[in-house]
């Protein structure tokens, strides 16, 4: 029974830790006013009848803080990545010189960062609560197995457990949103 609980604890703690990890992921594609690559994460090319990521057919780089560089690994595919930066809706305009395509990140207005500051919160309130139905989920188990026959402090002992994980990653997801808040407000 012992090693049942904390094998429960343990998945817990996984999926606390993935959804922290979802959300640091998420946050990288927004764009903060600085030029970052992983703003074109999730960008695919067709890549002759192949839907392969932008950064499998062309170097991505920022020569500067406010530029994006993407060099096709062949010169046939500039007009295709053109295309598909066009069609993934980023609210960027590429624009290229027949071997370098070039887009420019503009400056965020004040609007805009208070928008994507809401956004950002949105995104760690749906991590927030991930991990607390994952609370939920597990307090549930060791519920039913206190029902088959696990020692009362042994159940309660693991919720206790379980909300100081809750607690730990709730911090985690309100240090993250504040980083990137930061980060978005600092002009």
């Amino acid at each position: 029974m012992e090693e049942e609980v904390q094998l429960y604890l343990e998945d817990a703690r996984e999926k606390m830790e993935k959804a922290i990890s979802h959300l640091k992921d998420e946050l990288l594609r927004v764009r903060a006013g600085k030029a970052t690559p992983n703003i074109l994460d999730g960008i695919v090319i067709d890549y002759y009848g192949v839907k392969s990521p932008l950064n499998q057919v062309s170097n991505i780089n920022t020569p500067d803080a406010r530029t994006i560089a993407i060099q096709p690994w062949e010169k046939a595919m500039i007009e295709p990545i053109e295309k598909a930066i066009m069609a993934a809706n980023i609210g960027l305009t590429p624009a290229n010189n027949g071997e370098i395509i070039r887009i420019n990140i503009p400056a965020l207005t004040e609007e805009r960062r208070r928008s994507l500051v809401k956004q950002i919160k949105n995104m760690g309130e749906n991590t927030k609560v991930s991990v607390r139905n994952t609370r939920r989920e597990t307090n549930e188990e060791l519920k039913k197995m206190q029902k088959e026959g696990l020692a009362e402090d042994l159940a309660k002992n693991a919720e206790n457990e379980v909300q100081e994980m809750t607690d730990k990653y709730s911090k985690m997801v309100d240090d993250v949103v504040a980083a990137k808040e930061k980060d978005i407000m600092t002009v």
